[in-house]
């Protein structure tokens, strides 16, 4: 399995030591692992370049090295026949057949070999290695893994941290759910897919849940990362994990673990008495996070559920997706604005789907791209485009079919005007609801208070008034805030604060507006001033008429412009 290292460089503060990621030993000098560090033991022979299994008769060319344990190693392996890639976890014969090492307890030994596969096999979750098959010759046992090609070495930020915690979490729940205990949570056991996700590996030590007074007392695991409990030999249990999990949290965020020292019995004290210093530039909800669950009794940890709920990870940012760069550079992570997560769910609910270019038909076609052509976008910073709207474009094609309007009125249904003259320094709106004016002024996106007089920008007699749309009664809930406009040649897009968008179209006046989500709802306003509102699964289903397809489809376009997809 790919070694990952994790770099934590808070802003302000001296860079801290790294930490490996990835099936082996830490890349620092430390207190080793207690039952996977034995002096005086062989070194692990390496297995030759071609892999063979005995069985199948199917041959697996060996590559480098990705890590190394106390029991094993892992390489790269490449299946010769397919291509495909694993990572391959090689356990000498020699280790696990000593009569020492059989003994019951020992993590060495080919019993727990064999249930580490059986429980690995078993496990099949998004945030967890996979497990594809294992066999074994006279020499090894092969164990063939998923392979997390991504190595990353960068600074990790609490947006980041964020961000792989709660897959660390995700696969934690899952196990805890399953009976299962990890019993060696730490760094060097997460491992990062090409995708960018976090999958967690080496069940070794994994043991299955049993009732308090059954526990076994052994102490096994990292000696960084073992909870008081594991020390006082009153075995492991969930919150054993949980306090693991503090301590990862506390590397990520500061660069060492929280109870290092350069003594093995010093780290061991420092566990039992809970005692660890916070670097000052943490904020005050990962200080608190970690206080949490960073305590001595295991029945006063927060569950993983409860973790989840902290501030530290409701009220912060977390970032969807990670992109491959930040393998090597440090990732913008400034959360995104209200209107683009806007413009990214209206783009996802409407267009999920591409649709197969070979059937929009040649005149259709031709209509739409002179009308896409002519984009011009514009920031919803003061206005730099001095262009005049164009001409009419050709006259759209006769209606090809009529879709009855829906009954009722949209929900929350916001429509402004379009303004026919005056300056283009500002954008001039209208009606929202109960004809509430609102006004934008440079970067500014404002809705009056009911008590408060509107700014003098525009005035109803500039506007032109579309088709006559339903008020709202204001017990519904405060009317909604323009957040973002586009400006193109040929429309103006709206984005307001409830998801609701709107186009007016300058040359025939003609609106459509997109409103609600459980459906959606499709309103457009025609150029006799017409006002029809469809259900969107009706018009998938029964069709409409070209004029409105056509401006549909623009639609799209620009809402794909604005969010990227």
């Amino acid at each position: 399995m790919e070694p990952v290292a994790f770099f934590s460089q808070p802003l302000a503060s001296p860079e801290p030591r790294s930490r490996a990621l990835g099936t082996g030993s830490d890349s620092r000098a430390g207190p080793r692992e207690p039952e996977r560090s034995r002096s005086g033991a062989e070194p692990l022979l390496d297995p030759t370049r071609l892999i063979r299994d005995p069985q199948s008769g199917r041959t697996y060319y060996r590559g480098r090295l990705l890590g190394k344990g106390g029991f094993a190693r892992c390489y790269e392996a490449t299946d010769t026949g397919s291509g495909h890639i694993y990572a391959v976890k090689v356990i000498p014969q020699s280790r696990v057949a000593k009569p020492h090492q059989r003994e019951k307890g020992r993590s060495g030994g080919r019993k727990t070999r064999l249930r580490e596969i059986a429980l690995h096999r078993s496990l099949h979750h998004r945030h967890i290695v996979h497990f594809s098959h294992h066999f074994e010759d006279e020499g090894n046992i092969y164990i063939f893994l998923e392979h997390c090609s991504r190595k990353a070495r960068h600074t990790l930020l609490e947006p980041r941290v964020r961000y792989y915690l709660r897959q660390v979490i995700a696969a934690l729940c899952y196990l805890h759910q399953r009976g299962v205990l990890h019993r060696d949570l730490k760094l060097g056991n997460f491992f990062i897919t090409e995708n960018m996700e976090l999958k967690l590996g080496d069940f070794g030590l994994a043991a299955r849940l049993e009732p308090q007074d059954q526990r076994k007392k052994t102490i096994c695991g990292t000696p960084n990362y073992l909870a008081p409990e594991v020390l006082l030999r009153q075995g492991h249990g969930p919150e054993s994990d949980v306090w693991s999990l503090g301590c990862v949290m506390y590397t990520l965020l500061c660069g060492n673990p929280p109870f290092e020292t350069a003594d093995l019995k010093e780290t061991y004290r420092c566990i039992k008495q809970v005692r660890y210093t916070l670097p000052p530039y943490l904020s005050s909800a990962a200080r608190h996070l970690l206080a949490t669950i960073l305590r001595p009794v295991p029945q006063d940890r927060p569950s993983l559920e409860e973790i989840l709920q902290h501030e530290f990870f409701t009220k912060g940012y977390t970032p969807a997706q990670l992109p491959p760069c930040s393998c090597t550079t440090v990732p913008d992570l400034t959360p995104p604005s209200p209107a683009e997560s806007f413009f990214t769910k209206v783009t996802k609910s409407l267009f999920g789907r591409k649709k197969n270019k070979s059937k929009i038909a040649p005149q259709e076609q031709d209509n739409l791209s002179r009308l896409v052509s002519d984009l011009v976008l514009t920031s919803i910073c003061p206005l730099s485009s001095t262009k005049e709207p164009r001409q009419a474009q050709a006259d759209v094609a006769p209606s090809l079919a009529e879709t009855a309007p829906e009954e009722g009125s949209p929900r929350s249904l916001a429509a402004l005007g379009s303004s026919s003259e005056g300056s283009e320094e500002y954008l001039t709106a209208a009606t929202v609801m109960e004809s509430t004016l609102c006004a934008l002024r440079n970067c500014l996106a404002f809705m009056p208070p009911a008590r408060q007089n509107p700014a003098p920008l525009a005035t109803p007699e500039h506007l032109l008034w579309g088709g006559d749309l339903p008020s709202v009664d204001e017990t519904e809930g405060p009317s909604p805030l323009l957040l973002q406009w586009v400006k193109t040649d040929q429309a103006l897009l709206l984005l307001f604060s409830d998801g609701t968008v709107q186009v007016n179209f300058y040359v025939d006046h003609t609106k459509l507006i997109l409103s609600g989500w459980e459906p959606l709802l499709i309103t457009f306003v025609a150029r006799d001033r017409r006002t029809c509102t469809y259900q969107a699964p009706h018009l998938q289903r029964l069709g409409c008429s070209q004029e409105l397809r056509l401006r549909l489809r623009y639609v799209l376009h620009l809402l794909r412009q604005r969010s990227g997809t």
